[in-house]
């Protein structure tokens, strides 16, 4: 597994970013044996050390997680340590569906991920207010949209602690979202597109 370690503003000492590999390999070398790659990120946040922990166990999943503290070692450890933890109740998930198969989805196709500029609170002069506010584009990506269903969605979802995910249904060949809500359950969006007749 090729394990990139950065550090932003701080400088990762050798000591440190060879307990992170090593560390990284045997945690998750005792779930996946296939990990292709990680990137475990280190900045300083007032008094505390913040970790940002990545990796991508292969057919499109990632699993992430953070973790702060006041010693880097320990910062790092505990992000590991949810690691762990998703990947063995992903590894359960596997056994009770019967096989490996059955989580391999399919990319349905590749998109773009933006990242936009909130809407300004100050009012605009009225001459700017008679024209549509447009976001401005502040960040680009690659994004692939998986073809799987919603159990997968979810268990997805989960694994990368994303707060939704844009997903193409297996079963009704749609574009689906599921998302966390605030009460704690999982919601799903499944849109119902009605075709109508042209009238002659």
């Amino acid at each position: 597994m090729h394990v990139i370690v950065k550090g932003k503003q701080i400088d990762v000492g050798d000591a440190l970013r060879e307990h992170i590999e090593e560390s990284l390999e045997n945690g998750v070398s005792k779930y996946f044996d296939n990990a292709i790659d990680a990137q475990v990120t280190l900045s300083r946040n007032s008094h505390n050390f913040h970790t940002e922990c990545s990796v991508h166990i292969g057919s499109g999943i990632d699993v992430t997680a953070s973790a702060d503290n006041a010693d880097p070692y320990m910062s790092f450890d505990s992000a590991l340590d949810r690691i762990e933890k998703q990947l063995r109740r992903y590894k359960r998930r596997l056994k009770s569906h019967h096989g490996k198969e059955r989580f391999q989805a399919k990319l349905a196709f590749a998109a773009q991920s933006y990242v936009l500029a909130p809407e300004p609170e100050d009012e605009q002069p009225e001459a700017e207010a008679q024209d549509e506010w447009q976001p401005m584009i502040i960040a680009e990506s690659s994004a692939d949209i998986p073809d799987c269903s919603v159990g997968e969605a979810v268990m997805r979802m989960d694994l990368a602690n994303l707060p939704a995910m844009m997903f193409h249904n297996s079963l009704t060949k749609g574009l689906n979202v599921v998302y966390r809500r605030p009460d704690g359950n999982i919601g799903w969006i499944d849109p119902k597109i009605e075709k109508t007749e042209k009238s002659a």
